[in-house]
């Protein structure tokens, strides 16, 4: 005799607690199947409780081992109930699965990047222009419907029965969710209304209309223009691009032509700002401003956000600095240097100190507002063996025919090499709270011949969080190259924008001509 029942397993503990969410407490998925009336019980007091029926057709229990805890325990009780066990090998051995067991521990971050590095994880936090579908009632979205706005989040709520009377728009990464809902006259978005580069929301309040702008890069490959910027002699900040370049533009006007014509992203990088004090840069903090008013896509700022001590002796936090860059307008800051020497010590040491500009400054608003930027030097060697660092085979052998290359960080604005390669540098960063990377590769900077593809490869394999390839663009075609070889959320360039070489609309134009999805 047949009967219809679910196969369940319950109250996993590797200890004689009852907690579920001790030990062994995890996520079972379960699929309601016809199995015969027989029922195998094993119960141990003090190690654990199963019930579980078992029998009849597909007998294999799917178990994704992740190389954390005690899951030799696990195998075993699965085999004592009966069952076979189906290792997950590929992401679709989860999808097909008819019984499937996560075993769950305490270190469930580092369960996570292995899932990640499985294949089934997104890049979180989503970060990154998307597109809105529109589901009933939209009121202040209809003008946006279909348009991309910018999302920053780590989080997401899921559409469902009990919450479908409120949602008028969702988005999809990875899986549908909600983004936003209204009730009343009360409008929530997940985007953020204030940075999604001119797209206007009308709110009839009686008396005026008011506009708002959103923004965000997840599915969509995002172009990003950069300004190199220093202080002249006057005082003033002018936009540069090394000593091999003369260009002088008003910096705020220059970003503001850089939203016009379709940039997702403003960087502005103080190239002094290793050597000087950054509170004192009022040129840089009246950029901001200035620019923040007209400019409504994310700006980025960089250059020695760091611990200071002022000619006085008053000591300024990392924190106290970006703070103040924030205030002036900045949506992300970009580290450097002070990246670098945190991953050095927290490779070392194995133990986040929270002490870092990068630790701390996530602690305080979110991993989404914390760029790493890593420069790293090619190092060509003959065997991966020859050094301690991670190592690629190079698509283009180096001088002496060498076959691969390890990539080596550096500081102080390339000055000075460090013990640590770029690899070894974007997982560390990732661990500390860094929410993007942006990858500089100091061999192909200035030489207009494309991006180091070896090297984005690298690291966008490497991390979960998003990647922005950087150095080396020259003409459209670099951009469309780096998307279609690479897992990079997006690219940026600097002086074939500066010098007008390529406008950012003609990159747009080609990489849509390429299939490649971009916001227009």
């Amino acid at each position: 005799m047949e009967v219809a029942a679910s196969h369940t397993i319950t109250g996993l503990c590797s200890s004689s607690t009852t907690s579920p969410v001790s030990g062994y407490g995890g996520l079972f998925l379960q699929q309601r199947v016809h199995v015969p009336k027989k029922n195998i019980r094993v119960k141990s007091p003090t190690t654990f409780s199963i019930r579980a029926v078992a029998g009849g057709g597909d007998n294999a229990v799917t178990l994704l081992d992740y190389g954390a805890g005690n899951v030799r325990s696990l195998r075993n009780a699965i085999r004592r109930l009966g069952f076979d066990i189906k290792d997950v090998q590929t992401p679709d051995d989860i999808v097909n699965a008819n019984r499937l067991i996560f075993p769950g521990v305490g270190a469930f971050a580092a369960a996570m990047n292995v899932l990640n590095e499985k294949g089934k994880g997104l890049r979180v936090p989503h970060i990154g222009w998307n597109s809105l579908q529109i589901e009933k009632d939209a009121g202040i979205l209809e003008d946006v419907a279909s348009r991309h706005v910018y999302f920053v989040h780590s989080y997401r709520a899921m559409p469902s029965h009990s919450n479908e009377e409120w949602v008028t728009a969702t988005c999809d990464y990875g899986d549908k969710f909600i983004a936003s809902v209204r009730r009343g006259n009360v409008n929530a978005v997940q985007f953020h209304p204030e940075k999604s580069g001119g797209k206007t929301f009308s709110f009839d309040s009686g008396v005026d209309d008011y506009a708002y702008h959103s923004y965000g890069f997840a599915r969509y490959h995002g172009v990003i223009a950069c300004l190199d910027v220093r202080a002249n002699d006057k005082g003033d900040l002018v936009v540069t691009k090394g000593d091999q370049y003369d260009v002088r533009e008003q910096t705020v006007e220059l970003a503001g032509q850089y939203y016009e014509d379709g940039a997702d992203e403003i960087s502005f990088l103080n190239i002094t700002g290793f050597r000087d004090f950054p509170l004192g840069d009022l040129p840089m903090l009246q950029v901001l401003r200035f620019a923040s008013e007209n400019v409504f896509v994310p700006l980025t700022v960089g250059g020695g956000i760091r611990d200071f001590t002022d000619a006085n002796g008053r000591h300024y936090t990392s924190l106290e600095v970006a703070s103040e860059y924030f205030r002036s307008g900045a949506d992300k800051i970009s580290i450097g240097s002070d990246a670098v020497y945190a991953a050095e010590e927290y490779l070392l040491s194995g133990v986040k100190s929270g002490r870092s500009s990068l630790e701390q400054i996530s602690q305080v608003y979110g991993n989404q507002a914390v760029v790493v930027s890593i420069d790293p030097r090619r190092v060509y060697i003959n065997t991966p063996n020859d050094v301690p660092f991670k190592s690629v085979k190079v698509t283009n052998p180096g001088p002496n025919g060498e076959t691969y290359a390890w990539y080596q960080c550096t500081v102080n604005g390339g000055r000075e090499g460090r013990p640590i390669g770029a690899y070894e540098l974007a997982k560390a960063v990732q661990e500390l709270g860094a929410g993007e990377i942006l990858l500089n590769c100091i061999d192909c900077d200035g030489q207009g011949k494309g991006f180091d593809i070896d090297l984005v490869n690298l690291i966008s394999d490497a991390v979960s969080i998003p990647v922005i390839a950087s150095s080396g663009a020259g003409s459209v075609e670099h951009f469309s190259e780096v998307f279609k070889k690479t897992n990079a959320s997006a690219a940026l360039a600097a002086g074939i924008f500066h010098r007008k070489e390529v406008p950012v609309q003609s990159v747009k134009e080609h990489l849509l001509k390429e299939g490649i999805e971009v916001r227009m």
